[in-house]
């Protein structure tokens, strides 16, 4: 596994080879058969949505769910230095061609009345990886428009960013889009870390 810096602040670290090619192929064929069109958080009732600023496909593994995801988020855990009881299910998705995720945070902001509920369980989220489990033909990069920053996704790699700033606000430059995929797929697992233990 090697690492890389792209920004010191706020912390973006791409980690390449950190998936084998099998671990890859686990999550892929586990997700195939379940996948539905993911959500967006509804902002004011804390409930999920359908929208067009999200146009994947997922689904959703909890902790430990096969030996071989337990023992991804215990290289995941050793990596970041989080432990693992404070990371959200996995969630594994598909883009195909022309699909996208537009700019927006993962945090939770406390100012919508839809974040409540979720604040509830396991605090505010912290930090993210973002797991590629292919290479897309061309497009879908995850871009950090605030920063000028642009990852293009290679399989087996991922991306981490924190977001926790001091006084437990969090920070508002991590806003970033996953760009439409121009050709072929794009494939990817996401873990969302949270400030305590996650149920």
């Amino acid at each position: 596994m090697m690492l890389t810096a792209i920004s010191y602040d706020p912390v973006i670290i791409r980690y390449d080879q950190i998936l084998s090619d099998a671990e890859c192929d686990h999550l892929i064929d586990l997700a195939m058969p379940t996948l539905a069109r993911s959500h967006v958080l509804n902002r004011s009732t804390g409930g999920n949505d359908v929208s067009e600023i999200r146009t994947s496909e997922g689904a959703y593994f909890p902790r430990g769910h096969t030996e071989i995801i337990a023992t991804i988020e215990r290289r995941i855990a050793n990596t970041i230095l989080l432990p693992i009881d404070r990371a959200e299910p996995f969630q594994v998705m598909r883009y195909r061609v022309g699909g996208r995720y537009d700019a927006h945070h993962d945090f939770f902001d406390p100012a919508d009345p839809g974040s409540a509920v979720h604040l509830a369980a396991g605090g505010q989220r912290i930090a993210t990886m973002i797991l590629y489990l292919n290479t897309p033909e061309a497009g879908g990069t995850t871009d950090f428009p605030g920063l000028g920053l642009s990852v293009r996704p290679e399989r087996g790699s991922a991306l981490y960013f924190e977001y926790s700033g001091q006084g437990g606000r969090s920070d508002a430059r991590l806003r970033h889009a996953g760009m439409p995929v121009l050709s072929g797929e794009k494939w990817i697992a996401t873990k969302w870390f949270r400030e305590r233990v996650y149920p």
